[in-house]
């Protein structure tokens, strides 16, 4: 054998391709013994370095687990279904005048909790800057153009369906606490809401149309609702209306906001949704319930002219705040970039309650795909206002916002690049017409429910129609109309206008007149011109003045309702009653549900003894106004006046538990009581009426019931109560007092 040869150690690639291998185990082995007693021999704090470094580690990828687990691990819809909603919506209020959306004069403490600890929508959209087609969108899924309702004072047709409805049907507690007339119940928002409260100024016969009710007083009905529904499940509506015009924000914000009474209005709303967010914390609900923070349109606040809403389409008046929260749904605060809209959100609340296959017909699409992190471009938002045709004879606006462009379509149509021109006062349609044409295309098979438009715009005779149809007459003008003017080229009237309403503001009527009466020069189609300038004169006592410009108005526009509703209003007030009946009949022709014309006409057949003619009426109009304290007391009395005790006793008693605080109605029902013989029930109730408010008639009314139920002595105590306060009174009523007293005074002597 020859010489042994060396054995070399050398290094080869394991199988893994990623392990060590030795030519030898007894060299391997050999080694590792080697390392081991090495580290056996390595310094204490070199080992504590290493238990250290790790720890470290183990932080640090615990800390950054929330950026790698996935985008959607911050939205639990599970837990949806089991909650409370509490939809919150803020009238007028723009996005960029909160705290939350980068305003620093801002004082919204709590919008921006909900913000910082939820989900806020950074572009958010109102589908009209006006209150009444707004709500719908929000309560239906559905466009302006197709839930009908185009501008304030429209009715939602009775086949539209709410979400409400919805979620009345799946065992929700369902309540609405309103704060205008806007969105009064006889518009049809009521629709599945088992509570709509909308009492606005209730001891007035009617509601005027700019009626409303501070935050405080909404927010107190809402949290006597609470304080006994809170145990159920419930889905409840809260709408705050205060930075409305005109700015008159309460004690202390009206010091502190003196200079921006806008700002301060917001200031003094956001205390509200505070005491909203504490009252069901009190109850141990908040963490059990999404709460959804909506604008439901802004304020022009004069950046063109514009100081309210509803005449233009800018970024001012339908850009909107949109915020959810909920701790057990939403539990990662995100802000979400990309474009939504308001009629996003009844389909969103649809998925949450297992109806999703309702929201298959809905302009709107459920924002989950937003919380889940999936959707990331913007949505496409068409934008209206019939406001300026029917309120002043000028163009409606119709317009589509995709990408970065928005389309406004009127007689002079705006094209603007919302990217590098956000305060769009760069109108681009002249040189980029071919944008323009497609845009128009994508806003017209919008409107016409098809994929695609006809090349160049909807040149077929049926889509000219439907878009007719739909009142869209700048896009589709009928043959041999005339164009209505551009909102734009009336800027100097605009002036005029908002100068007139603001005389109106400071009770300055004959400055008002004198502006309204140049008005109506300007725009002798318009309603609302002869009905703002009647108005203004019949607050002078110049009733007819005002009777004659009311007929002159219907001579042109003989069909008009709003007319015929105030000139029936002032034949009633200048006491020509019969004139006022044959007026409101013809708004009955034109709409049986014109609450004003059912109760002017019931009160005046009430008077002249048509009795059971007046009840049909007066029931007639509580089907579309049940709340109505005026209406009830009216038809209560009415009945209490023919006999029909028992039926006014019902009505009254439901009255006192509705408003407990006016003694009145405790008088009321004590007499009713009193004239059915129950003279228990009758001092019961007339003994809380002095209660409440001590006034003679209520001293004597408690008199004469003691007597009848023969107890003399109570009877002789309010006798002399009434005559200590009887000065003013009439004397057969006070000759009669005295006798009584003096009659029970010897009868208790004798005893």
């Amino acid at each position: 054998m020859g010489k042994k040869k060396k054995q070399k150690k050398f290094i080869k690639a394991g199988a893994s391709g990623n392990r060590l291998a030795t030519g030898t185990g007894s060299s391997a082995s050999g080694q590792q013994k080697s390392e081991a007693a090495a580290a056996q021999k390595a310094p204490a704090s070199k080992r504590k370095l290493f238990i250290v470094c790790g720890i470290v580690l183990v932080l640090a990828l615990l800390a950054s687990w929330p950026f790698l687990a996935p985008k959607g691990r911050g939205y639990q819809p599970e837990n949806a279904a089991s909650a409370n909603i509490l939809l919150i919506t803020l009238d007028t209020t723009r996005a960029d005048h909160l705290g939350c959306y980068g305003y620093k004069e801002a004082r919204t403490p709590s919008i921006d909790r909900l913000a910082r600890e939820g989900i806020r929508f950074a572009n958010a959209y109102c589908p009209a800057p006006l209150t009444l087609p707004s709500h719908a969108s929000i309560l239906t899924g559905l466009e302006p153009f197709r839930h009908r309702v185009r501008n304030n004072g429209h009715y939602l047709p009775p086949e539209v369906r709410t979400v409400a409805e919805a979620l009345k049907e799946r065992g929700y507690k369902t309540a609405a606490f309103v704060s205008s007339f806007s969105v009064d119940s006889r518009f049809g928002l009521d629709r599945g809401f088992e509570v709509y409260d909308d009492t606005f100024e209730a001891d007035l016969p009617f509601k005027a149309t700019n009626a409303e009710r501070r935050a405080a007083d909404t927010f107190s009905r809402f949290a006597r609702w609470l304080d006994n529904n809170y145990r159920q499940k419930f889905f409840c509506w809260v709408h705050y209306y205060d930075p409305h015009l005109p700015y008159d924000p309460p004690a202390p914000f009206d010091q502190e906001f003196s200079q921006r009474p806008y700002d301060g209005e917001i200031a003094y709303m956001d205390v509200y949704v505070g005491r909203l967010l504490q009252a069901l914390d009190e109850k141990g609900l908040l963490d059990k319930t999404i709460i959804i923070v909506a604008g439901d349109h802004g304020e022009g606040l004069g950046a063109r002219v514009e100081l309210g809403h509803g005449i233009f389409l800018y970024e001012e008046t339908i850009r909107v705040p949109l915020i959810f929260w909920g701790k057990q749904v939403f539990t990662r605060p995100q802000v979400v970039e990309p474009r939504v809209r308001l009629t996003d959100l009844a389909p969103t609340i649809l998925s949450w309650i297992g109806a999703g296959e309702e929201a298959s017909h809905l302009q709107g699409r459920s924002l989950e795909n937003f919380f889940l992190g999936k959707e990331k471009k913007d949505r496409e938002a068409v934008v209206e206002t019939f406001y300026p045709r029917e309120n002043f004879g000028w163009s409606e606006l119709i317009g589509i916002i995709s990408g970065r462009w928005k389309l406004i379509q009127s007689p002079r149509p705006e094209l603007f690049d919302l990217r590098a021109d956000p305060e769009e006062r760069v109108n681009l349609f002249s040189t980029n017409q071919d944008l323009a044409a497609e845009l128009r295309q994508k806003l017209e098979s919008t409107l016409l429910g098809t994929s695609s438009a006809t090349s160049g715009g909807a040149a077929r005779p049926e889509d000219l129609e439907r878009l007719r149809s739909l009142g869209y007459l700048n896009l589709a003008p009928a043959k041999g109309q005339s164009t209505y003017p551009d909102p734009k080229e009336k800027i100097e009237l605009l002036k005029l206008i908002q100068e007139a309403q603001a005389y109106e503001y400071q009770e300055k009527f004959d400055l008002a007149e004198q502006a309204y009466l140049r008005i109506l020069e300007e725009t002798p189609d318009s309603p609302a011109s002869y009905v703002n300038l009647a108005l203004t004169q019949a607050r002078q006592k110049k009733m007819e003045e005002a009777i004659a410009i009311l007929n002159r108005g219907l001579e042109r526009l003989p069909d008009s309702e709003i007319l015929l509703v105030r000139l029936g209003h002032t034949y009633a007030v200048s006491g020509k009653f019969l004139l006022a009946l044959k007026t409101m009949e013809k708004v009955l022709q034109l709409n049986p549900r014109n609450v004003d014309a059912l109760t002017v006409s019931a009160g005046i057949l009430d008077a002249a003894g048509r009795k059971e003619e007046a009840w049909s009426l007066y029931r007639r109009a509580l089907e579309v106004e049940p709340e109505s304290k005026t209406l009830r007391t009216s038809l209560a009395a009415s009945l209490a006046s023919a006999g029909k005790l028992a039926e006014a006793v019902e009505i009254y008693r439901k009255l006192v538990e509705d408003f407990p605080d006016d003694q009145s109605l405790y008088q009321f029902t004590g007499l009713a009581y009193s004239y059915l013989g129950d003279h228990d029930q009758a001092i019961f109730y007339l003994k809380q009426a002095v209660a409440i408010m001590p006034t003679r008639s209520g001293y004597f009314n408690l008199a004469v019931a003691y007597e009848k139920a023969g107890r003399p002595r109570e009877a002789v105590e309010y006798f002399r109560r009434y005559l200590e306060n009887s000065s003013g009174d009439r004397e057969e009523t006070i000759r009669l007092a005295r006798r009584e007293l003096e009659r029970l005074e010897k009868k208790l002597a004798g005893q």
